[in-house]
């Protein structure tokens, strides 16, 4: 083992002929346990002893996130509950910001014709089309940036979950229901065999072609989600917004089954806010 004296000693130390220099220290050989991680830097006075885990850029939201997943779970007594819950507590905290951009995407839904008419009047000058619906965005009182700010707000989340059932123990070999029986780990089933009805192994497929049920439903949720959004002005984002669904199915695919089952709640639960607030929105108007 190679130990670094400028880490221990804080600066080189010179031992004079016939001196000595003594030093102790602890070594941990273990599993990184978080409760035991922080118990031992509490007794022993270790300070950011729980760095041993690697929890990512956004630390700051990954060891808060859990512990909030942790303590839902002792009181759920399924870790997949507990995520599904907490799926539940981040939309009601970012309720506000989603809010205000639904409405806005909703108001962008109703301008979709005059957009049509705009682009049939401009052609193929697209300088005169963008200025001309910039113009639109202005009088309407339109961001129509905002159906980006949801999205925006769930990467960190995202990569912060994906930390969490990545490098905590406590989650490893943690089952939800069914055939899901490691959160930690992919859908362990495959459309290709008809999730398991159909009796032969898939085993020999490579892993981005591993496209388990949870998957799948993400995918649907995620085209469902797309449809309620307004149709992009220009008709290659529209194409890339068609087949994002199917990409993100092959990517996902390959993620922590817990990752897939928070990302369809949140999927579904998007799609019951925007129903509601273009219901409400469709009530005002008439």
């Amino acid at each position: 083992m190679r130990i670094d004296i400028k880490q221990i000693f804080g600066s080189a130390v010179t031992v004079p002929p016939g001196g000595e220099v003594q030093w102790s220290g602890y070594l941990f050989a273990g599993a990184k346990n978080v409760d035991l991680l922080d118990k031992y830097e509490e007794e022993l006075g270790v300070t950011h002893f729980d760095l041993a885990i690697d929890f990512g850029w956004f630390y700051f939201l990954t060891k808060p996130f859990f512990y909030a997943i942790t303590y839902l779970n002792s009181l759920l007594g399924n870790f997949g509950l507990a995520i599904i819950a907490f799926t539940i507590i981040v939309r009601l905290v970012l309720f506000p910001l989603a809010n205000k951009s639904y409405r806005s995407m909703g108001k962008m839904r109703e301008l979709a014709p005059k957009i049509q008419v705009l682009r049939e009047n401009a052609g193929d000058d697209r300088a005169k089309m963008n200025q001309e619906m910039m113009a639109l965005y202005k009088k309407e009182k339109v961001n129509p940036a905002a159906g980006c700010l949801p999205i925006l707000l769930q990467i960190p989340v995202f990569f912060a979950l994906y930390k969490v059932l990545y490098v905590s123990i406590e989650m490893r070999h943690a089952p939800f229901y069914g055939w899901i029986l490691d959160l930690s780990a992919i859908d362990p089933t495959s459309i290709f065999n008809l999730f398991g009805l159909l009796p032969y192994s898939v085993d020999f497929l490579p892993a981005f072609l591993s496209i388990g049920l949870w998957p799948v439903l993400m995918g649907i949720t995620m085209h469902l989600q797309m449809r309620l959004n307004p149709p992009p002005p220009d008709p290659i984002q529209a194409k890339i917004f068609q087949y994002m669904p199917i990409f993100f199915t092959f990517l996902l695919a390959t993620f922590p089954a817990g990752l897939v089952i928070y990302w369809t709640w949140n999927n579904l639960l998007s799609i019951v806010q925007q129903w509601w607030i273009m219901r409400s929105m469709a009530e005002k108007k008439a």
